[in-house]
């Protein structure tokens, strides 16, 4: 195990913001795993268990411990019955990932598609993206406890998933290192068309039945236009893609949203609302640009995202403080102005 000091977080997330980890380790293998935690817990300083970056936010200052960077590897396959089990270690790019499974004809992640971080953190959020989670195609997820030091491996229901929620986010935080994921796919599968940017999409190119590679391209597209997609050109990726969750509220706070809604809106605008277990699910893009937040908005070096009102990103030289500052704003103006708490989807690290 190689033990570095005072490494910049800020290239680790895809925000590239964050100052330095006291303490850094690589781990590619479970040995090298055990041997960071051990190191954690012998010089008694805090541990953060880094993956792909994709959904953090890092403090300016960084952070005062040992940053564990889960780098592990491998993918494995086989047939059982009418579906196939793919098995890959947690360090494993998401995205490199669904293409290998979309290529060999395999449904069940086609619209998770341009989604940046790693395997080892679709489980703890229940990634989900244009009418797919992860939730309905893991079969189980293997963790090292930090507690024990002992291997757990827990069925789809024991995760306890709920929306962009699971156990290891939830119930037990900062207890389990995932190791590994198991999904399972359906071959030759139809590709999952429910939501309606997507079945927009295909309607408007004219396909009837697109097939799998034509769904996960198009879902790319989609994720481009929105700056979704994390490339060097591309100023509008420097983010953690959707910044807020959409907020689910009871009936009764439902009602009261429309009547401030509708006072505020044209009698014409629709104003989004779906079904949801206990309530109503809420558009978090709607709270914020009806709120007065448009694309573009500037906020020192930080800003809302030129494609996407829900993302907020880095302009180039931005801050953790200007991030949290722009984030505070928008949390109290919907607020005042809906009576809805937006929560962060982001996991912030050093603050």
């Amino acid at each position: 195990m190689k033990l570095r000091e005072n490494v910049i977080l800020a290239p680790y997330s895809t925000f590239r913001i964050g100052g330095p980890a006291r303490y850094f380790v690589e781990a590619s293998t479970r040995g090298e795993i055990e041997e960071g935690l051990q190191l954690a817990a012998d010089r008694g300083v805090p541990l953060f268990i880094l993956g792909g970056g994709s959904n953090l936010v890092i403090a300016d200052a960084g952070f005062p411990g040992l940053v564990l960077h889960v780098a592990l590897r491998g993918i494995e396959s086989h047939l059982d019955g009418d579906r196939v089990l793919v098995t890959a270690g947690a360090g494993e790019n998401w995205d490199d990932l669904v293409e290998l499974v979309v290529r060999n004809d395999w449904a069940g992640f086609e619209c998770l598609s341009g989604i940046p971080g790693s395997v080892g953190a679709t489980p703890i959020q229940n990634v989900g993206a244009y009418g797919q989670e992860v939730k309905e195609t893991i079969v189980e997820v293997t963790a090292l406890d930090r507690q024990t030091g002992a291997t757990r491996t827990f069925s789809n229901e024991e995760c306890h998933f709920g929306y962009r929620m699971s156990r290891f986010k939830n119930e037990e935080p900062n207890r389990f290192l995932v190791v590994s994921v198991t999904y399972s796919l359906r071959p030759g599968g139809a590709p999952s068309i429910r939501y309606p940017d997507v079945q927009r999409y295909f309607t408007e190119a004219g396909f009837a039945q697109p097939t799998l590679q034509q769904v996960r391209d198009g879902v790319i597209e989609i994720r481009s236009r929105k700056g979704m997609v994390v490339r060097d050109d591309d100023p509008d990726s420097r983010s953690a893609g959707s910044f807020f969750m959409n907020p689910i509220v009871s009936e009764e706070e439902a009602e009261r949203f429309f009547e401030r809604a509708r006072a505020r809106s044209p009698r014409d605008q629709k104003i989004p609302a779906f079904e949801a277990a206990g309530g109503k699910k809420l558009s978090a893009a709607w709270l914020v640009e009806n709120a007065g937040f448009q694309r573009g908005l500037m906020h020192g070096n930080v800003g809302i995202s030129s494609k996407h009102t829900l993302a907020l990103v880095n302009r180039g030289s931005g801050t953790a403080r200007e991030l949290m500052e722009l984030r505070d704003m928008i949390q109290s103006r919907v607020r005042d102005v809906f009576g809805v708490e937006l929560q962060p989807e982001p996991n912030f690290v050093g603050f």
